[in-house]
């Protein structure tokens, strides 16, 4: 089964979109795996967007990231990277489609709520800077057979 790493950005904490965000991800048939409540630190965000490094914007990825607490979770299920992913839709939310959490909720590209790993080596290395192992739970969905 298939880990990623959803992070639900200041701007959703601040709106009050935590429920809303992650209902959709409960709702498509994930199972979550870890969940918790930070207010990232400098060194964890330059780690977390390394691969910004030197890009025009990556200063202001830094500053909104530790602006406020952040939504770190850990979702599992079959391509949960791909599944994630088209839940949150596009990065800009103009151009992102409806139904998805973008495309519903968000207007900016930067302030756009919500990161998601774009693969599943990127899902293990980010996972691995925001959870301890110890911090993440396994166990049994009654359902799972019905959703994948």
């Amino acid at each position: 089964m298939q880990k990623t790493l959803i992070l639900l950005k200041p701007d959703a904490v601040q709106r009050r979109l935590v429920g809303e965000i992650t209902r959709r991800f409960e709702q498509k048939g994930l199972r979550l795996a870890g969940l918790k409540l930070v207010q990232a630190p400098r060194e964890l965000a330059e780690k977390h967007y390394a691969v910004h490094k030197g890009k025009p914007f990556y200063e202001s990825l830094l500053t909104f990231l530790t602006s406020g607490p952040t939504v770190a979770m850990v979702w599992e299920g079959r391509e949960a990277v791909a599944a994630c992913r088209n839940l949150m839709g596009v990065t800009d939310g103009v151009k992102a489609g409806p139904g998805t959490v973008r495309g519903d909720l968000a207007l900016s590209v930067q302030n756009n709520l919500v990161h998601g790993s774009d693969s599943p080596e990127n899902a293990a290395t980010e996972i691995a800077l925001w959870f301890k192992p110890e911090d993440l739970v396994g166990y049994a969905i009654t359902d799972s057979s019905w959703v994948g």
